[in-house]
């Protein structure tokens, strides 16, 4: 073991799986543990610009692309994760619905007894559900069935809870739900509605061990992990 502080890394919910499988990597290879936080995308914008301690930062491609712009992350660190599709969850055991239209999705969500997504106001599937529900004309029947939660590992692990007990939905992106025990990917969404959302990683300009936060975010982008990240629901360009 070197004895060097841990990697801070702030990262949205849809990298968890991945961050964490290198992370024990990272501990085994060279002694160096990761420290993790994981929320909504804009949380964790957020929570950057504030000033919370920061290594490795891993958020939607054009989130990063500013904050490389203005010289917040390291431009030359920076590297794709891939693309994350927005996925349908049911919990396990759930007979799996139809959802290969939009006329399917609406008729599905219009007869869930709840409906569990992340934060509709700072994740990028929870902007994009509540929208979704708008363009179809039943966000105002199905707003009090909306079960939202600070980000998308959170739903999915409340989703998972019904087991057995309602007819609930889930909707975030399809790596967080293939990381949370006890729910279902049914599938990404259907046209108009599907949404692909590209991920990246990069070092932090005020990192305190820029050449490791640097090893790691080739760890996490590197063809050595391509496969990792297929497994985990990231589609590659």
């Amino acid at each position: 073991m070197t004895g060097a502080p841990p990697l801070d890394i702030l990262s949205a919910g849809a990298a968890k799986a991945v961050v964490l499988a290198l992370g024990a990597e990272l501990r085994e290879r060279d002694g160096i543990d990761v420290a993790g936080v994981f929320d909504a995308a804009g949380a964790i914008r957020a929570r950057f610009i504030e000033g919370a301690p920061c290594d490795v930062l891993l958020l939607p491609a054009a989130m990063l692309d500013e904050l490389a712009a203005q010289q917040r992350v390291d431009p030359d660190s920076q590297a794709s994760l891939g693309r994350v599709p927005t996925g349908i969850a049911i919990a396990s055991g759930t007979p799996t619905p139809p959802i290969h239209d939009a006329d399917a999705l609406r008729a599905l969500f219009d007869d869930a007894s709840a409906l569990y997504c992340p934060d509709t106001e700072r994740s990028t599937a929870g902007l994009h559900f509540v929208q979704m529900l708008r363009d179809m004309g039943i966000y105002s029947h199905v707003a009090a069935r909306i079960r939202d939660y600070a980000n998308g590992a959170q739903a999915m692990a409340a989703l998972a809870a019904t087991a057995g007990r309602e007819r609930a939905i889930g909707c975030t992106q399809v790596t967080e739900i293939l990381y949370t025990p006890g729910v279902t990917l049914v599938g990404s969404l259907p046209a108009p509605f599907e949404l692909t959302t590209p991920y990246s990683a990069a070092a932090s300009i005020a990192s305190r061990d820029p050449a490791a936060a640097r090893r790691f975010v080739a760890m996490l982008t590197g063809n050595a992990s391509r496969e990792l990240r297929a497994t985990s629901g990231f589609a590659q360009a």
